[in-house]
């Protein structure tokens, strides 16, 4: 099986303007939202290759049941974890003469949510491969992608570990 781990998921949410005016009302003419992260961006890609996968990732708030919502709606099998503090990021693209962006924060993700991902992880075996991807947020030890390497190896599993 393959599995990608998200930290910090999102709901992309990209308006058109086509001519932005800073401090004036801006009236859109084209708004999509879709799930984000960069490892929920290769769980799509894989999907539409015909590999299914398993997202993992961590979601809070109403924003984080819209992204599970998304990520179903996409055919993608997901076990993310929930947050009790904060809301999955809203990320903000604005696209007009040039394109500015607006990323949220994420939700607080804690020392327990941190214990419930690596039993998620004790699930993995032989064979599967596990694609690590995107930023790691302020509230996790900034050492998560090489912690998470070195538990995995000192399992003895053979499986395929990518970080991007």
């Amino acid at each position: 099986m393959i599995y990608t781990l998200t930290f910090n998921p999102s709901l992309d949410y990209i308006v058109t303007v086509p001519k932005f005016t800073c401090g004036m009302v801006n009236r859109t003419t084209e708004e999509i939202i879709f799930p984000g992260g960069k490892g929920i961006n290769v769980s799509m890609v894989l999907k539409n290759l015909g590999f299914e996968n398993t997202a993992l990732g961590f979601y809070a708030g109403f924003t984080g049941m819209e992204l599970k919502r998304l990520v179903a709606d996409k055919g993608i099998h997901a076990e993310f974890i929930p947050v009790d503090k904060g809301m999955t990021r809203i990320n903000v693209k604005l696209r007009s003469e040039q394109e500015s962006e607006i990323n949220g924060q994420g939700p607080a993700i804690s020392e327990a949510d941190i214990k419930t991902l690596y039993e998620k992880l004790d699930r993995l075996s032989d064979g599967d491969i596990l694609v690590m991807a995107g930023s790691i947020p302020d509230v996790m030890p900034q050492t998560i992608y090489m912690d998470i390497m070195k538990y995995l190896a000192d399992k003895d599993l053979k499986l395929s570990l990518i970080h991007i």
